[in-house]
């Protein structure tokens, strides 16, 4: 059980317990200290009481995937417009121009561009080291 506390120089804090019993025996016995000023003279204090209905419990795991789905989203956007930002776009001749880098035929440099599965496929079995890009909206199409 969790409890909110607080010594008697009203630093607040919150103690773990195995039941309210538990609690009592600590504190009958001077085990609880103030993390803050040290004094063993600790009660607990009002704390409101935490229901939760399983709808709440739905609405919560909700907004943290939400949250969650957020915050991977913007990760990816960053990360697009990172790579974007220092290397070419070859567009559709991404293919083409890996290969020519990855076979000497071609200065090396960062490229992007479009590629289908297929191609993907045979520039991996061909060796060509490549790494999609997340497919996330630019920030243009965002306003």
């Amino acid at each position: 059980m969790k409890f909110s506390l607080e010594c008697k120089n009203t630093h607040a804090f919150e103690g773990w317990f195995k039941s309210n019993d538990d609690f009592e025996t600590q504190s009958k016995r001077g085990f609880l200290e103030c993390p803050i000023c040290g004094t063993h003279e600790v009660a607990k204090s009002l704390m409101a009481p935490s229901v939760s209905t399983g709808r709440q419990k739905e609405k919560i795991q909700v907004a943290a995937g939400q949250k969650a789905q957020a915050e991977i989203m913007a990760k990816m956007m960053e990360f697009a417009r990172e790579v974007k930002s220092k290397a070419d776009n070859v567009g559709d001749k991404f293919p083409e121009e890996a290969r020519k880098i990855h076979y000497g035929e071609a200065d090396s440099r960062p490229i992007y561009g479009k590629a289908s599965n297929e191609e993907v496929a045979e520039l991996l079995d061909e060796g060509v080291e490549l790494m999609p890009l997340p497919d996330v909206p630019d920030d243009e199409k965002l306003n």
